[in-house]
This record gives C-alpha cells, sequence and structure tokens, in this order.
C-alpha cells in the first residue's frame, strides 16, 4: 500500500505497511541501549526512554533526514556524566537544554555545511570504530545485570544466553531469502520471545535491565540558579555535547544520503536536533543525537520516509505508559542478536578491501580515527583529530603542486599561467618560479586556474611586487576570483597591483 504523506515542507511516497513495521523494530533496539546509557550516566532509566521518545519524534518531524532515527545516544550521555557526579541531575538538564540552543544556532548560521571538511578515511574510521562500540556493547549483555563488579554469565545462563543469540541471528540471515515483505529483525524478536515464553525459558530480559513503565514526560524547569557561575559551569558540558551530538547527525545523515540515493538537509537537522535537546531539558530526558545503529536498521527494513522514526517514538511512549509489562519480557538475547548484526552491517567492509590501493595517510587517518572512537568513546575528538591530519596532509601535497607555464606573447609582455592554489604552504615554490632580472619590462601573473587563498600568499604577492619594481618593472595579476581580490583590496596598505579581468566562482551553501 502506498501514498503520499506531506509532514510541513516534505512531501513523499510513502509505504506504509514497511514504514510501521520499520518503526516497530526500531523501537524494540532503542529501549536497551537508551536504559543502558541513562544507568551508565547515573540517571533514572527513565530519562534515557523520554529522551528516545522526544529526540526520535521531533527530529523525525522537523528534521532535514527522513529515514533517520534520533534517540537517547550513548556518544552524548557519557559527556555529562562527570557533570552529573559532581552537581546532580538538575545541571544536567540545564545543560542539555544550553546545547539544544547552541545546536539551533549551528543551524540558524548555516554552520553545518562544514562537515564536507569531514574527509572520507574519517568517515570511515568513525563508523568503523562506532560498529565496534555497538558489537562490544553487545558483548558486555553477557554479564549479570546489577551485580557488583559485573561477573560473567556462566553455565546454562550463558549458554542458554548465546544459543539464543546465534539463532537470533540465524533468522536475520535466512528470512530476508524467504520473504522481504516483514522486517527480518522484527520477525526474530517475536520468534525468540514467543519461544521463550512458550517453553517458560529462564533468561536475561529486558526487566533485567530496568523497569521501564511511567508516565507522561513532565514540564520541568531545571532548578540551578539563574546565574553567570551556573553558565561557567554547564558551557563546557553543552559545548561539547552540542559538538559530538551534531557531528554524529550530520556524519550519519551523510551515510544515509548515501544509502539512499538523496540528499538531507543539514542546517535543518541541526535546527531539529537543536529543538529536540531543548525540549530533552525542560522535560527531563537525557538528550541526544542521531543513532547510527538504530538508522541503519531502520534502513534495513525497508523504511525510506519519516514516518517509522515517528512511529517508533510513538511506540516508546506507549510501551511507557502501558506496555511496559509485555515489553520488559523481552529477552535480551534477541535483541543482542539484532544489534549485533547491525554492528556487522554498519562496519564499512569495503574500507578493507581497498586498504592497499588507499593513500597511506588516509590508511593512518581512518585507523586512528576508529582507535579513538572505541578507545575514549569521544566521537567529536576522533573526528577532529582525524580532519587536523587529513589537512596537514593535503596542505603539504597542495605545497608541491604550485606551477607555473611561462612564455612571452606577441607583444612581448611575460606570461607567468599559474596552477595550485597560493597559500602558506607554496608561497616558497611560488616565488622560486619567477627571474625578475631577466623578464621583460611587463609581465602578467594568471591566476585562472589558481587561488589567492590567505594573508601569507598576499604577503608573497607584494615581495614579488617590490623586486619587479626596484627592476623598473611593471606586475599585472589576472583572473582573480571576487574572494581573490577582496583578499588583495583588504591588503591595500600593504601591496600595490594591477587587477584585470576577474571572473566568478559559487560554491554550495547547504
Amino acid at each position: 500500500m502506498r501514498a503520499y504523506l506531506n509532514l510541513f515542507d516534505f512531501k513523499q511516497k510513502v509505504n506504509y505497511k514497511s514504514e510501521i513495521l520499520a518503526g516497530f523494530t526500531v523501537a524494540m533496539t532503542m529501549i536497551p541501549e537508551s536504559l543502558s546509557f541513562a544507568i551508565l550516566a547515573g540517571l533514572s532509566p527513565l530519562t534515557g526512554l523520554y529522551a528516545a521518545f522526544m529526540m526520535g519524534l521531533i527530529t523525525a518531524v522537523l528534521g532535514g533526514r527522513p529515514a533517520m532515527v534520533s534517540g537517547g545516544a550513548g556518544a552524548t550521555v557519557v559527556v555529562l556524566i562527570a557533570l552529573m557526579q559532581s552537581h546532580g541531575v538538575e545541571y544536567v538538564f540545564a545543560a542539555v537544554a544550553l546545547a539544544g540552543l547552541l545546536q539551533i544556532l549551528v543551524g540558524v548560521f548555516r554552520l553545518a555545511k562544514f562537515i564536507r571538511l569531514v574527509p572520507q578515511s574519517v568517515m570511515y574510521g568513525f563508523v568503523n570504530g562506532l560498529a565496534i562500540i555497538i558489537f562490544m556493547a553487545q558483548i558486555n549483555q553477557f554479564k549479570v545485570s546489577n551485580a557488583p563488579g559485573s561477573p560473567w554469565l556462566s553455565g546454562p545462563t550463558l549458554w542458554t544466553m548465546l544459543g539464543l543469540v546465534i539463532l537470533t541471528i540465524l533468522i536475520v540471515l535466512v528470512f530476508p531469502k524467504i520473504t522481504k515483505a516483514v522486517p527480518a529483525s522484527l520477525v526474530a524478536i517475536i520468534i525468540i520471545f514467543l519461544l521463550v515464553m512458550g517453553f517458560d525459558i529462564e533468561t536475561k530480559t529486558v526487566k533485567d535491565i530496568a523497569s521501564i513503565s511511567g508516565t507522561l514526560p513532565p514540564f520541568h524547569i531545571p532548578m540551578v540558579p539563574f546565574t553567570l557561575e551556573t553558565l561557567k559551569t554547564i558551557f563546557p558540558y553543552s559545548l561539547v555535547m552540542a559538538g559530538v551530538g551534531l557531528i554524529e547527525s550530520l556524519l550519519t545523515l551523510n551515510i544515509v544520503d548515501e544509502v539512499t540515493g538523496t540528499r538531507g538537509r543539514g542546517n535543518k537537522e541541526c535546527v531539529a536536533q537543536g529543538t529536540a535537546n531543548l525540549f530533552n531539558g525542560f522535560f527531563t530526558g537525557m538528550g541526544g543525537c542521531a543513532m547510527i545503529a538504530q538508522s541503519f536498521v531502520n534502513l534495513s527494513a525497508g523504511s525510506r520516509a519519516r514516518l517509522s522514526a515517528i512511529v517508533a517514538a510513538i511506540m516508546i511512549l506507549i510501551i511507557i505508559l502501558v506496555g511496559a509489562p509485555i515489553i520488559e519480557r523481552v529477552p535480551m538475547a534477541a535483541l543482542v542478536g539484532v544489534m549485533i548484526m547491525v554492528a556487522i552491517g554498519t562496519f564499512e567492509w569495503t574500507s578493507l578491501k581497498i586498504i592497499n590501493k588507499m593513500p597511506r595517510h588516509d590508511v593512518i587517518v581512518g585507523i586512528l580515527v576508529a582507535i579513538i572512537t572505541v578507545w575514549l568513546h569521544n566521537l567529536a575528538l576522533a573526528v577532529l583529530i582525524g580532519v587536523i591530519i587529513s589537512a596537514l596532509v593535503f596542505a603539504w601535497e597542495s605545497a608541491k603542486r604550485i606551477r607555473a607555464r611561462k612564455y612571452i606573447d606577441e607583444k612581448g609582455v611575460k606570461q607567468y599561467e599559474m596552477y595550485g592554489p597560493l597559500f602558506f604552504g607554496s608561497i616558497t615554490t611560488f616565488l622560486e618560479k619567477f627571474d625578475v632580472a631577466n623578464d621583460p619590462p611587463e609581465v602578467i601573473i594568471d591566476f585562472k586556474e589558481s587561488r589567492i587563498t590567505d594573508m601569507s600568499a598576499i604577503e608573497a604577492l607584494n615581495k614579488l611586487t617590490e623586486r619587479y619594481h626596484k627592476a623598473g618593472k611593471k606586475l599585472l595579476l589576472r583572473h582573480l576570483s571576487p574572494d581573490c581580490r577582496a583578499l588583495l583590496k583588504n591588503a591595500e596598505s600593504v601591496i600595490d597591483v594591477n587587477v584585470i579581468e576577474d571572473p566568478e566562482y559559487k560554491v554550495a551553501a547547504d
């Protein structure tokens, strides 16, 4: 059954059956993760479920990427653990609200475009690191819940859990070969649930993690002093949370773009993420961001629209209000098996196939980002380090690529046609290209295939101008783009050159 769904400004064709079933599956996989990270941070389990509901619903309706799922993600929650331990939950709620405001500002000022600075090698490292984190989180489910020292399961309990996990994985692998009308993950969860209930198998369930019964998220103004001192306390945490949340969300958006062959709207997603976190801060949620694992579950279940994430969020609310007694009996083995398959599907196996064909520095960057992601669970730091290293390598390689085509035209004018960017790293090579002493009285530097990019380039042109001026010769610059002319205009006090024939270049802003 297909129809058209129009939510705000997004009109899209929707397969209702696929979307609803995908929503059910996503809800099942979001609950244990939200509970686990809430407990890890020392928060009430319900704060995790409230975050899953509010993040999922608000970003699904207002966000810029259909089929992407947001919820109470561990990547953002781990940032707040220290604040929770030192100042308490009220400061956490205030920090989440402030992080939401910062994310809204990023979207309003259209800064999402800077995610393009993240190279493919960093993307590979980010995704592979997350896949390993997802897998390791499932391994932790083989420990005894709420026991001192978290001992491993043993004896029949361990073998039962392991057997059910393997059966879940087999169902997920085999069922799509029978039919793709129903998501294999949802079928696996239902079969394992019925099997455990029917044969009265004793195994770890969702209730062993925490109770998920509750009420509607209550409106609650964070009970903190509204002072500059409070702002100084929460701002660093809010800034890091906002950065981590947006980096993970925008990278997930890019990955969903690749899978679906469509393009999301980054700035709109930033505003949606910020709005959702703002609501979290005032409705006792722990906040969150886009969830790559659940997004992959959603996509693999056939979702391509907003409806599935809306269904998942509403399902979580229904479970909190009335469905907890049933969902609390869902075997953790079923959810662990599904998430292990998600981890396997998330890992970029292509990166291993082409590792011997990639430049050495890209391989190093990808591995380093993955290691930092897994080791520190700090996605923002991992991506930032990856981008910095990639930028330095790019600057070094670009510095070696500036070159000049030289000739004297029919008027006796010496032409230097430059190729490659002129910036701080390439100015030495640039200046070595010119023969001031032997050049004719008039010289033209053509920047049609080059760009003047920074103050170091301006200073290099200033030095070159002075050399030609002392030699009694005239220097002209040709084919400068508007941004190059703006730099030269800003440097009027230090450089005097003639500019002719300026072209115009445009770059997409979103």
